[in-house]
Order: C-alpha cells, then structure tokens, then sequence
C-alpha cells in the first residue's frame, strides 16, 4: 500500500487540462500516423490483388466499392491528408516558428480545414465521388 496521502493527481490529469485545439491537434497527429499505417495494408492488398489479376481482384473491388469500403478509402485519404498537413506545420515548428499560443491554434485549425479541402479535393479530382465527372464538370456525368 502506498504512502500517498494528498489528494490531488500525482500528475496533470485529462480532468485538469482544459482542453484546446493544439492539444487535440497533437492527438489527432499521432491517431493519423497509426491510422496511415492501418491503411496501407490496404494499398499494398490492392496492388498485390491488381498484379494477381482478376480473380483476385475482383473480391477486393466489390469490397472497396461498397459504402463502407468508400467510407474508410475516404478517411484513409483524410488520415494522410491531415498527416501531411499537420506534418509540415511542426516542420515550421521545429524550426522555432509558431510558437505564439494565438497563432498555433489557428494554425492547428488551419491544418483540419486544409485537410478535409484536400481529401475532398483528391476524391473529385480522381473522379472518386458517384456522379460527378471531373473531365466534364457541366454536372452531367
């Protein structure tokens, strides 16, 4: 049995910090990384099911072509997006640059809007969103 008699947390608890943008920025970095690495296994079973060709490939397609297959190729295209972004804004950081409190949750703020910009980017560009032709963007598909 411990000797510990004070009440408070022997260390800065979750309940203590009032949470703010930079921090959940740091988080959301780290949950990108481990998630960009999740997602790759997809790619590389993509690539490995394109090269053995149809019969393999064509169970892998009817999965990535379903709701939910679009829905985690669209945050695995969101994870990267927001890694990369996030990633360049601590490269300024390192650097000894955005330290300001103001300016580094406007930054934090900057890097989630400029993520989702360039995943949704990405998906109509490559013509990944049903309906939309990025070659004739009349509307008529």
């Amino acid at each position: 049995m411990s000797g510990w008699t004070d009440k408070r947390p022997m260390s800065p608890h979750t309940s203590i910090w009032k949470w703010h943008l930079t921090m959940a920025s740091s988080i959301l970095h780290r949950v990108t990384g481990v998630g960009n690495y999740l997602g790759i296994f997809i790619v590389v079973a993509w690539l490995f099911a394109t090269a053995a060709g149809p019969d393999y490939y064509e169970p892998l397609s009817a999965v990535t072509g379903s709701i939910w297959g679009q829905l985690i190729l669209f945050g695995f295209t969101l994870s990267v997006s927001y890694h990369l972004v996030n990633g360049l804004r601590h490269l300024f950081m390192d650097a000894g640059l955005g330290y300001n409190p103001k300016f580094a949750s406007f930054t934090a703020g900057l890097g989630l809007v400029a993520a989702v910009v360039i995943a949704v980017a990405i998906w109509l560009l490559a013509g990944l969103v049903p309906g939309i032709d990025p070659l004739n963007m009349t509307g008529a598909a």
